[in-house]
């Protein structure tokens, strides 16, 4: 086994391990782990942009509200404070590094930058970059991380077990190059920014989603995960079936899209007064619903009745991603339906990433934070990123101690190869089924019968795949399914527990909001070999 060390270790190259590396690299060395597959993950993907409190008629306390409203009573109200208060500056770093946000070329605009409106806010506070924002900000980072001297770019290595030494604080990661060969990276402080979990269900917005691997990873040293249970389906992915995921950003009904049933009918004035801008949780549901009522495989956006010439200038990428695909949104209806997009629960941090395993910090999609309570509201969480990112760093300034133990031989490398190498359409046809069983049992609307079957399910597919790595190398195929087996098993068990419907949590058997229920549900993982 190959054996390095290093300073600082950050796994994951999105948004939030990107901000974390550059912010961090001023004070100390960083290593960041970032993978060929990071280049099309959800950060890339982003579209409609980063709520912050920027134009003069906004308030910061109108912000925080919007976010308590959205979050359905489940919010830190600490951690909104905390990430809203913390929002400016963050944009304001973002601009010195030169994104190019949209400019506001009207007359008299009272912010430079184009802002536009989304679910669940009140006020037009979102800043973007046209309608692929997540693209600009991971190129500008990207540009600044490679060129910094003090941060190395690691792109052939993945993580596939955080390391251990025998006082239990974290010390780096065991990794697999391309070729399955063993890395031990040995790390002063390691910093997980792996990414949420939509990748356990059949249809997620992005064609790279993680499923949770820094969360199992986290768990099984001991880390305390939160509100698994809050999986965000974002409700309007582009229908086609024989295509790619494509995320139709937020934004475009916040500047006037229409939802529409089969037929032609709007419906979301029926569902909610706020009508198409009401939170993703009612919107995703609605859509379900109509869905269900009509036996229809989509419902329709429709921005037939904008100007084309402003559709084509705030939504370029969308318009002519579409017209790929046979579609000209200025003339026709998109054809949506809801997906995996954002998992609101993770590793439990505080409001510089610490998790409470010591020397494991966690920031972006992977950790929970408390902003996003029960629902996540439209474009915090790239305020997220940033702002936890920005914290991070403050505190790994310097590292916390000088002396620490040599971390202990990882688990995965003391797997026996006792059999010829496991076919990968092995672990894809168990993946497929772990994905289908997600979606079928803890997806937009629950059931308690639906709940136990698919808990039983997993329970029946963990013990048919485990003989897979007990009797095999580890491979990173192998640990991607072991990771997704072992947090399907605890998000659903979150689910099952929760005897209500709050947020992005709807069970038909417990529809309403539960006395004592408004606090984070807990997980631990115990191992199952």
């Amino acid at each position: 086994m190959i054996r390095s060390d290093h300073d600082v270790l950050i796994i994951g190259g999105g948004v939030a391990g990107l901000a974390l590396a550059l912010e961090l690299a001023e004070h100390r060395p960083v290593t960041l782990l970032r993978p060929a597959q990071d280049d099309i993950g959800a950060s890339r993907w982003a579209q409609g942009g980063i709520a912050a409190v920027l134009a003069p008629h906004d308030t910061t306390e109108d912000h925080v509200q919007d976010t308590l409203i959205a979050g359905d009573g489940l919010c830190d109200e600490a951690a909104v404070r905390f990430t809203v208060e913390n929002g400016r500056a963050a944009i304001d770093w973002l601009v010195a590094l030169g994104v190019p946000f949209t400019p506001d070329v009207t007359p008299d605009a009272p912010y430079p930058f184009h802002l536009t409106r989304e679910g669940g806010h009140g006020a037009r506070r979102i800043i973007h970059a046209a309608d692929a924002t997540g693209l600009a900000l991971i190129d500008t980072l990207i540009e600044h991380a490679r060129r910094h001297p003090a941060i190395e770019l690691v792109n052939d290595l993945q993580a596939i077990e955080l390391l251990r030494d025998h006082n239990g604080n974290c010390r780096g990661a065991l990794c697999l190059d391309t070729a399955d060969r063993p890395h031990m990276l040995a790390a002063r402080d390691t910093i997980l920014a792996t990414g949420g979990a939509s990748g356990l269900y059949r249809h997620t917005t992005s064609p790279a989603p993680a499923c949770g691997e820094g969360m199992a990873m986290a768990a099984a040293l001991g880390a305390t995960l939160k509100n698994l249970e809050f999986q965000q389906f974002h409700p309007t992915c582009l229908y086609d079936p024989s295509g790619n995921p494509f995320l139709i950003s937020e934004a475009v009904r916040g500047e006037g899209g229409i939802l529409r049933d089969a037929q032609g009918r709007r419906f979301m004035p029926d569902y909610d007064t706020r009508a198409e801008l009401a939170p993703r949780d009612i919107v995703a549901r609605a859509i379900h619903a109509e869905m269900l009522r009509a036996g229809s495989p989509h419902v329709l956006l429709d921005v037939t009745h904008l100007e084309p010439a402003a559709v084509r200038e705030h939504f370029p990428t969308i318009h002519a991603h579409c017209l790929t695909r046979g579609l000209d949104i200025t003339r026709q209806p998109i054809p949506v339906v809801p997906a995996a997009h954002y998992s609101c629960g993770g590793i439990a941090t505080d409001h510089c990433g610490a998790s409470d395993v010591a020397h494991l910090y966690a920031i972006g999609e992977v950790a929970y934070t408390g902003l996003h309570g029960a629902n996540r509201m439209a474009s915090n969480s790239l305020l997220e990123c940033l702002v936890y990112a920005r914290g991070a760093a403050q505190a790994l300034h310097a590292p916390l101690d000088e002396n620490h133990a040599e971390p202990l031989t990882p688990e995965f490398a003391t797997t026996p190869a006792s059999q010829p190498g496991v076919a990968d359409d092995e672990i894809a046809k168990a993946l497929a089924a772990l994905r289908r069983i997600m979606s079928d049992s803890v997806g937009i609307v629950r059931s308690d019968v639906g709940l136990a079957a698919g808990s039983e399910a997993l329970r029946r597919l963990h013990i048919e795949s485990a003989p897979l790595w007990l009797h095999n190398a580890p491979t990173l195929a192998l640990a991607r399914l072991r990771h997704a087996l072992q947090l399907a098993e605890l998000l659903i068990a979150a689910a099952h527990a929760r005897r209500e419907s709050r947020g992005l949590h709807f069970n038909r058997d417990c529809p309403d909001h539960a006395e004592g229920q408004a606090k984070p549900s807990v997980s631990h993982l115990t191992l199952r070999r």
